[in-house]
């Protein structure tokens, strides 16, 4: 099996999992993942498909700018200089992008303070947070309108190897080494979200 096979299946996977939890209402959200470094090159989900079902024509071949590699019919996703900011910048093998109502809700939230802060919760492990009280803060950046703005903006918060950032009442981007990390992050911070959100339904109703 090739590389590029062996990619494909691997990301149309996740896709199919992250699909059964119903993260891609309105065909929203967006997946990448790396197929090689020299050049860099990378699978990235194609622009208005419904992602519960899966078909040949679910991601496309781009290049380090997000240009498609060979002639298609096919649009990358709107999102796509989004990955290529975590390519560029990290060894990073596979990023996710997925709207949700906890991410959104989340990311109003908490949106004016620049952040959302975690401690205490045994998931922020997910993000190599393994000390006693340790803190996880995941940032929250304005979603501009204008894709290259936002990726601009975006950039400047991946710093890391494996790293999460939310765009305000946009959805999370998260990173990993490959498809297994990257998913085990995401899956994370739904978590955590969904846990503060129930947290503060439950302090506000006493």
């Amino acid at each position: 099996m090739s590389i590029f096979t062996s990619k494909w299946n691997e990301l149309a996977d996740i896709k199919d999992e992250l699909a059964v939890r119903d993260w891609f209402m309105g065909t929203s959200g967006n997946l990448a993942i790396k197929v090689s470094d020299e050049p860099l090159q990378f699978l990235v989900t194609a622009s208005g498909k419904d992602k519960r079902k899966r078909t040949d024509e679910d991601f496309l071949l781009v290049d380090a700018k997000g240009r498609a590699i060979s002639a298609t019919h096919l649009k990358p996703s709107a999102e796509t200089l989004l990955h290529c900011s975590i390519y560029s910048r990290t060894s990073a093998g596979c990023s996710l992008h997925i709207h949700t109502v906890a991410n959104n809700v989340i990311s109003e939230v908490y949106g004016d303070s620049g952040k959302v802060d975690f401690q205490g919760q045994e998931l922020i492990k997910a993000l190599d947070r393994w000390e006693e009280n340790a803190l996880l803060s995941i940032p929250i950046i304005r979603n501009h309108a204008h894709i290259p703005h936002l990726a601009e903006e975006f950039e400047s918060y991946v710093t890391g190897e494996k790293g999460a950032v939310l765009i305000r009442n946009h959805g999370i981007t998260v990173w990993g080494k490959n498809g297994f990390e990257a998913k085990k992050l995401l899956e994370a911070c739904e978590f955590l979200f969904q846990y503060r959100i129930t947290l503060l339904q439950i302090k506000n109703f006493k």
